[in-house]
């Protein structure tokens, strides 16, 4: 008879339990919704509704703790995530998270520490190396910035926030081969941002620059130019008398179908495998490769005019809009050649 008791007692609380975790979950999604309406107090007092059931939750801690940040209760928030890069099974967000709001209160030498320490445990962390970079930068480090900025892009090379970074950085420096890698990697890493279009005009206004004069040739002998740098540029060159006209959304793709044939034709990806050639040669061959150049040139020259093509060419357009919602663009580790 005690024995049927016992194990009547370990059912009903394991049945209680189980409840209560279910009873968790289901605060935990409705703390979530509030989020995404933006009612951050209702998300707050229903997430440690949640968080009395399951007070270690990992997930839970890490939302309350950006909800008070949201609050701008900041102090809070840094109470919270500071316990949280602490415990055992703390990942790269707790310590994203932390960064933030002490970002948030200028607190950068706090912040500093803190990027360097989760690098340690995370080395492959893409978005650290990203928001130390930009630590950096705010504190007018710019070469740290740019250091942080392509270690994450060797590092973590399908996280797209360092390409993004970088390809500005370079932009201001007027360094014009890796802007056209990486603002190129990152639209189509990220192609619906808002910070898409603003990639899409450095990228134009990089080529434009690329054919001005003899900067091919300069940027040949620049001293900081690598092996891949001069490959491309001397594959490229062969392609300028196509830009005597300007420099529309035509002659680009004119100049960059080019620039795929030659480079596949002499094997240069052989040597040199890179994604992002890869991806061009295979719109080319889809016939997607003209609306492709369109969609980053002809949108950033002429929004307008970009409108008018896609009137003028539905077919084109829908195929190569369905083929981009239809393919997740991914680079493969070891194609890092800066």
């Amino acid at each position: 008879m005690k024995r049927i008791l016992v194990l009547v007692f370990l059912f009903f609380s394991v049945s209680a339990s189980f409840a209560q975790q279910q009873d968790a979950k289901q605060l935990y999604a409705t703390a979530k919704e509030f989020m995404r309406q933006g009612d951050y107090d209702n998300a707050t007092l229903v997430l440690n509704s949640a968080l009395k059931q399951d007070p270690s939750n990992l997930d839970m801690l890490k939302d309350l703790a950006f909800l008070n940040y949201l609050k701008r209760d900041f102090a809070r928030s840094i109470e919270i995530s500071k316990t949280l890069i602490e415990r055992e099974d703390a990942d790269e967000q707790c310590f994203q998270m932390l960064g933030i709001t002490y970002k948030a209160i200028a607190e950068h030498k706090e912040c500093n520490k803190l990027y360097k320490r989760g690098l340690k445990k995370f080395p492959n962390s893409g978005v650290l190396y990203n928001d130390f970079g930009e630590l950096l930068a705010m504190d007018k480090d710019i070469n740290g910035a740019i250091e942080q900025w392509e270690k994450g892009i060797e590092i973590a090379p399908n996280y797209s926030s360092n390409y993004y970074n970088a390809a500005n950085y370079y932009a201001r420096v007027e360094n014009i081969f890796p802007v056209l890698i990486y603002g190129e990697l990152f639209i189509n890493l990220e192609s619906y941002s808002t910070k898409t279009a603003d990639i899409k005009a450095l990228l134009l206004e990089a080529y434009k620059k690329l054919f001005t004069a003899d900067n091919i040739i300069k940027l040949m002998i620049d001293k900081r130019a690598g092996n891949f740098q001069r490959s491309f540029l001397a594959t490229i060159e062969r392609s300028k008398s196509l830009a005597a006209e300007g420099l529309t959304p035509e002659n680009l793709t004119a100049i960059r179908t080019r620039f795929i044939l030659d480079w596949y034709h002499e094997k240069s990806q052989d040597k040199f495998p890179f994604r992002l050639f890869d991806h061009q040669q295979y719109l080319l061959q889809e016939g997607l490769f003209d609306a492709y150049n369109q969609w980053i040139f002809g949108a950033a020259a002429s929004p307008s005019a970009y409108q008018i093509w896609n009137q003028s060419n539905e077919k084109k357009a829908a195929d190569f809009k369905q083929f981009q919602h239809s393919r997740v663009f991914k680079i493969p580790t070891g194609q890092y050649y800066h």
